[in-house]
């Protein structure tokens, strides 16, 4: 969980709807430079940006100046994703439209950008399986794995909660956002690709008949580890 200072450009404007959703810790405050001064610490800053795209531009400016350690996403409109380029100097930019599951991967990675120099990263190490969530990259038994976004998010919520039996819903919930309409067949297919790339290991992802599915510790492996 990661404490968020929200800059809206309107008061009590909803700048990111799908945050809400999430367990973050989250904190408004107005656009405007003067209240910069008082603003609370986080661990990452958004900063609105869907409507006065200079305002938004020059703020950003003004923050990266002045010793900016955190993190900063910029939230924008569809037609505003043109207008942001390297120069803004932020980390990352997200559309308003943005669901939960991206909302948190685009979070997470841009935390993980701000690892300390000696490289400590978060892993998630299980049965032979490395999932390195800053890098967004999975190895079995040090080969990697070539995962589709969907099929990593997956595989690393389940390996994060080894031998834990999660329903179909609770996967697309958890996974794929609660504005997801898709039906739960999105769950196997997505299950029946992650073993076929998983090959011999395969079991890592069981089936619970009539419930859903869970992640095996197999071959006498210590359970899911994150560092």
């Amino acid at each position: 969980m990661a404490s968020i200072l929200i800059l809206a450009a309107r008061p009590n404007g909803d700048v990111l709807p799908h945050l809400a959703l999430l367990s973050h810790q989250v904190k408004v405050i107005p656009a405007e430079p003067a209240h910069l001064v008082s603003a609370p610490d986080s661990d990452l800053i958004m900063l609105d940006a869907r409507g006065d795209l200079t305002s938004a531009k020059n703020l950003c400016k003004i923050l990266t100046a002045t010793g900016l350690s955190s993190p900063l996403i910029v939230v924008v409109t569809e037609g505003g994703m043109a207008a942001v380029t390297p120069d803004w100097g932020i980390t990352d930019v997200i559309l308003e439209t943005a669901t939960p599951a991206e909302i948190d991967a685009r979070i997470r990675l841009a935390l993980g950008r701000q690892a300390p120099s000696d490289d400590v990263t978060s892993r998630i190490q299980a049965s032979g399986l490395v999932i390195d969530e800053a890098s967004y990259s999975v190895k079995l038994h040090d080969r990697p794995l070539d995962l589709t976004f969907k099929e990593f998010e997956l595989l690393r919520f389940l390996a994060t909660h080894p031998s834990r039996v999660f329903t179909r819903e609770q996967l697309l919930s958890e996974v794929w956002g609660y504005d997801y309409y898709g039906g739960t067949r999105t769950v196997d297919v997505h299950v029946r690709r992650l073993r076929a790339k998983l090959g011999d290991m395969e079991q890592l992802i069981g089936t619970v008949r009539n419930v859903g599915y869970r992640f095996n510790v197999v071959d006498n492996t210590q359970p899911a580890t994150i560092r």
